[in-house]
């Protein structure tokens, strides 16, 4: 499978009405066949990442960017299924505390960031503060304009230094994202996924859509790629991203380190 087609080059114009969220382009086969092909690149997944691990010379940050109920928690259950949670660890950023409104915004997400042999995974991320900072006018705009070059550079400090870096933009359909929300109020066991709020931000579509773009387009480089994944097909988007990231590790050409002994010599009793 080609990991190319939803991959933003640098420099390139970013129209999302221009990408499909029902897209599959990579995939002719059905449903069924896509769950034994994302079930093989799971297994793939967890013997990579032990081999991440047990180097431990590379890190890896992966992005996780989406409208409300946009399948981040679903691509973290899905495509990380069977990963040792003791080299993985998940950071979500909300809406910050005071103490971190008192800081710089990057302030904290640097802790967050990996260290060798880990894989971080951010469930929203720094982005949030070109996004939701933006529509809703919370600083001027030459405040949140400044802050894509400031991005781009923490960005390539983290690269420099060693870190591989993945940003997914799961991309769904405002009437995909009504489906949801409402499947959100039909379901007394998923009621408590659903906020009132939710509802002012849909309302805020076409400007999200507007921020996304510019972000997207001014911050994919050759170090920290976006891709604009289709997100109305779960199963699509589970076996699209896990492909990339598979593709991604095995390009590292990791090695187990050797032992410290000739195993031969020893015996054990």
């Amino acid at each position: 499978m080609p990991t190319d087609r939803y991959r933003i080059h640098p420099g390139a114009a970013v129209d999302l009405a221009a990408h499909d969220p029902d897209d599959r382009a990579l995939f002719d086969g059905t449903r069924d066949d896509a769950e034994a092909v994302i079930g093989a690149q799971t297994k793939r997944l967890e013997a990579l990442q032990e081999l991440l691990y047990a180097e431990n010379q590379h890190k890896v940050l992966i992005v996780l960017q989406a409208m409300d109920t946009g399948g981040k928690d679903g691509v973290i259950r899905r495509v990380f299924d069977g990963v040792n949670p003791q080299g993985v660890k998940v950071a979500g950023f909300k809406k910050p505390t005071p103490d971190e409104l008192a800081h710089d915004y990057l302030w904290r997400v640097h802790p967050h960031t990996p260290g060798s042999g880990e894989i971080a995974i951010f469930n929203r991320s720094h982005y949030e503060d070109v996004l939701v900072v933006r529509v809703h006018g919370l600083v001027p705009a030459d405040r949140w304009q400044r802050r894509f070059d400031h991005i781009n550079a923490f960005e390539k400090l983290l690269a420099d230094e060693g870190t591989t870096i993945l940003k997914f933009f799961l991309h769904i359909s405002k009437d995909e994202q009504k489906a949801r929300l409402q499947a959100r109020l039909d379901d007394p066991e998923k009621h408590w996924k659903f906020r009132v709020g939710d509802l002012d931000e849909r309302r805020r579509w076409d400007d999200y859509m507007a921020a996304y773009a510019e972000a997207i387009a001014r911050t994919s480089t050759r170090h920290a790629p976006w891709y604009v994944i289709p997100g109305n097909r779960k199963w699509y988007r589970d076996l699209v991203i896990g492909r990339i990231i598979v593709a991604t590790l095995e390009a590292l050409d990791m090695r187990f380190p050797p032992p410290e002994i000739d195993p031969r010599s020893v015996m054990v009793e």
